[in-house]
Parts: structure tokens; sequence; C-alpha cells
């Protein structure tokens, strides 16, 4: 049984969430990787490289930079006739193709799986992450989004071998204009290992750069609350939780965060979390693992500045 799974990259750069798709999909036998865009040698070199990955499917075309469904979905559904399982990410590129490829296909998907127990049976949350639904499908064909962040990622060491594809033009209604990015050299939320969480108790973007700050030096990404986006503190990229990214990881650091639904659903599956806060009877400071209870504007600059004494350095 053949697995494709479609490569996330952006800048030249293969995601981390690959090698986690990679690593889920493993179960399910021989993986085939999928690298679109423009540019992307480097991409997939660094596919070939992912144990378990048998072969990289490579298409390069003007056309294809963006990254978008329009483009990408008709190379998934030329190539779909010879896979059971058509795997992507469940994020941004995920959830965009995946929707319009089953629809195609006459396929439902199954989307946000974070467990797999067989080639039809798969685990995913509900209710913002409240329950788990165990789905058995008897579908011919399996489309699935993976949520990255509930798994491990695949080690390097393959040795794949490469393969160019042919590409037909697509005459796509829908142009990329510009991209704005938020550039920073924090991990990808998605899969960061610490991840540092500020709310909108921080005041203001000025008072956000400490939150940016912890992050540096202990190497963590940065996330914020819906609240703290909408008011202008962190960019949209940032922001943590059922409208936004759901991560996982070892270590969640929350400054100044009550805990609203919506934001619990995107840390569930962090394995400890510390709470900093003023109010000790905070939905989140009862969730946490560790409680720091005081004013952000002291707590964050004494924790710094006892971990440079330590020795700590970004």
């Amino acid at each position: 049984m053949t697995i494709l799974v479609l490569a996330d990259h952006d800048l030249g750069a293969l995601s981390p969430a690959t090698a986690r798709v990679v690593a889920a999909a493993s179960v399910l036998g021989e993986i085939d990787v999928l690298v679109l865009g423009e540019g992307i040698d480097q991409v997939a070199a660094d596919a070939a490289k992912l144990s378990g990955v048998a072969r990289v499917l490579v298409a390069q075309h003007p056309g294809l930079v963006g990254q978008t469904a329009e483009t990408f979905v008709p190379v998934l559904a030329k190539l779909a006739p010879d896979y059971a399982h058509i795997i992507a990410s469940a994020g941004a590129l995920g959830r965009d193709i995946v929707p319009r490829l089953a629809a195609r296909l006459d396929i439902q998907p199954i989307t946000d799986v974070i467990a797999i127990h067989g080639p039809n049976r798969f685990d995913r949350p509900i209710y913002a992450g409240n329950a788990i639904q165990t789905v058995s499908s008897a579908q011919p064909r399996q489309i699935l989004t993976i949520r990255a962040s509930a798994f491990r990622a695949a080690g390097q060491g393959g040795s794949a071998q490469i393969i160019p594809l042919d590409y037909d033009p697509v005459n796509a209604i829908a142009t990329i204009v510009a991209a704005h990015r938020t550039e920073n050299n924090t991990p990808d939320l998605a899969t960061a290992q610490i991840v540092v969480g500020g709310g909108v108790s921080v005041g203001s973007a000025e008072g956000f750069k400490l939150v940016g700050q912890l992050a540096a030096i202990i190497g963590a990404g940065v996330g914020a609350t819906r609240a703290a986006v909408d008011a202008g503190y962190a960019p949209n990229d940032w922001q943590i939780g059922q409208t936004g990214k759901i991560i996982a990881p070892d270590l969640y650091i929350a400054v100044g965060i009550s805990g609203a639904l919506q934001h619990l659903a995107g840390i569930q599956g962090a394995k400890k979390i510390i709470a900093i806060n003023t109010d000790p009877e905070a939905p989140l400071v009862k969730l946490a693992d560790i409680v720091l209870i005081g004013d952000l504007f002291e707590t964050i600059p004494a924790l710094i500045a006892q971990l440079e004494h330590l020795g700590v350095k970004p």
C-alpha cells in the first residue's frame, strides 16, 4: 500500500511539519512525497533524506508558485489513482487543498487526524478538543489532514529517489499579488518544543516584547491569544487556539493568559504548562503544572535576569 504525502515548504526550505506527517503516515506503508513549486531542489533533497520515504516526486513551474489549491489539486487528482492514501498537514496548505481535492474526487476527507489505528481507522478531536472521535472509513481511498503537532518527526538518513514530473499549466482565476510575512527567527509554532504565549494583559505591542525576550533566551516559539492579536499586540500568525494554530510543545509558558476555551483548545497537547498570572482563579492557572502568581512586568524581567545569571543565552 502506497501513501502520497504533500510536502509543506516555505522560502526554499522544507517545513518541519512534513517530517511529522511522514512519521505519522509511516504506519500505513510505503511513502511517496510530492513537492510542488519552483526553485525547490533543496526542498526535494531534504524530503529525500526523511526516513520512510521511498520516492520524492517533484514538479517545478512558475505557475505553482504561491501554493494555491487551484494549481495544486489537478496534480494531486492526476496522481490519486496510484495511491490508497493522500495526506497533507492540517496547516494552511492542507486546509486549502484537501477540501477541494476531496470534492473533485467525490471522497469525504478526514481532517485533523491525531492518531492512526489502521488504514481505515483514525482519531480526530471534536467539540474544540473536548472529545476524541474515532472514525472508521470504508471509502476506497482516504484523503487526510494530519495534525503535525501530535506526532514526533521522522528521522534523517533516508536516500529516496527523486523523480521529476511533467506539469500541465492551469489557467488560474486567482493569482498571488503579494505575500506579507512576519520576520522573526523563532521556531515554528506548530512544531516548537517550547512555546511562550502572551495574552492581552501585556497591554501593548511594546509590552509584548517581554514575551519575545523570554522566548529568545530559551529558544522558544512565540504565541499569542486571539485577544492579543485582535488588539494589535502580536501578528496573526502567532495566534494559538481553535481559530489559530494548534500546538503540542514539551513546555508551554503562558504569560498573562486567563485561559478562554478557544485558547485551551489550541494547547491541549502541551506536556507541561507554566502559568504566570495575577489571578489565582484563572482557568489556565488551575490547569497549569507550575504557577507563578505576580505582575508579569516584574516576574518576566526577574526570570530573564535569573536565566542570564545562570548562563542561559539565546
